[in-house]
C-alpha cells in the first residue's frame, strides 16, 4: 500500500505541472482576463502545493504560510478586477 508522504509527494508533483501549464496560459493569454484567471490559478496551485508540502513533511509552518498566501492572493484578484473594471484611476 502506498504511504501517505509517498502520494502527497506525488501530488506536489502534478501540482507543479498544473503551475507550468498555468504559467504558459499567463504568457500566451490572447486576452488581459485571461491572463488574470490564469494568475489567480497559478496562486490557486501554489497555495495548495503549500498545503500538500506541508503535510507530507509534518510542517505547520507551510500551511501558515499557505493561509497567509491565500488572503493576499484574494485581496491581489480584487485589486486587479477593479483596476480592470475601471475603478483604478
Amino acid at each position: 500500500m502506498i504511504e501517505l508522504t509517498t502520494a502527497l509527494y506525488a501530488s506536489v508533483i502534478a501540482i507543479v505541472i498544473y503551475i507550468i501549464i498555468c504559467s504558459v496560459r499567463i504568457f500566451l493569454g490572447p486576452t488581459v482576463a485571461d491572463r488574470i484567471v490564469g494568475f489567480d490559478t497559478l496562486n490557486t496551485m501554489v497555495i495548495a502545493g503549500m498545503i500538500a508540502l506541508g503535510a507530507a513533511m509534518f510542517e505547520t509552518l507551510f500551511i501558515d504560510i499557505a493561509i497567509v498566501y491565500a488572503i493576499l492572493s484574494f485581496i491581489s484578484t480584487l485589486y486587479i478586477a477593479k483596476y480592470l473594471e475601471g475603478g483604478g484611476s
